[in-house]
């Protein structure tokens, strides 16, 4: 099994529900931008809600660094516009969720479970240039943490400004980060 850091975002082309409307989104939207690609395996389900509402909750604050938020799960966006019309939670999204009833999406991202026809929870971090940055997937019974996410994509995001240092463990914005050399070898 290879690793997606720093390949190309694939190709693709997925109907939306956002902000109150069915729209098309493609990989050249993304040209220019940060993006979070979240993959949950379905609407109408238990965990992902709170990972979405988790999600919505923090959305401003990735909006002010630049970041776009794009929810994604095998159901069709007429599905994601049922959940959001049923759902007190699913209401506060503002971000695009983006359907991939075929699992190209998933398949892409090495998330898509064959046998069930749904997507394990992956969240892969996309830069301006269309690399993949960051990739995590978990099972499906393990949630992720909204905060924890935008902690790494602020290093992320240092990084990429300052590419000759590294950023620590528990890093958080405005700590010290580490210059890479031989005189740290050994020393940490």
């Amino acid at each position: 099994m290879g690793t997606l850091i720093n390949s190309q975002l694939p190709e693709f082309k997925a109907q939306a529900f956002h902000n109150g409307d069915f729209k098309t989104f493609t990989n050249t939207d993304l040209k220019g931008k940060w993006s979070v690609f979240f993959f949950y395996p379905a609407d109408f389900t238990f965990v992902c809600p709170t990972e979405l509402g988790d999600m919505a909750d923090q959305y401003s604050q990735f909006k002010e660094m630049g970041v776009e938020i794009y929810s994604v799960s095998t159901d069709t966006h007429f599905t994601h516009k049922a959940w959001h019309d049923t759902s007190d939670t699913i209401k506060k999204i503002k971000y695009p969720m983006l359907a991939d009833p075929t699992g190209h999406l998933a398949k892409s991202f090495g998330v898509y479970i064959e046998e069930e026809g749904l997507a394990y929870r992956g969240t892969f971090l996309i830069n301006p240039e269309g690399q993949i940055k960051l990739a995590e997937i978990n099972d499906n019974g393990i949630g992720r943490n909204a905060d924890e996410l935008l902690r790494k994509v602020k290093a992320a995001q240092y990084i990429a400004k300052n590419p000759n240092e590294v950023c620590p463990a528990k890093w958080k914005e405005g700590a010290a980060t580490l210059k890479p050399g031989l005189d740290l070898v050994g020393k940490i």
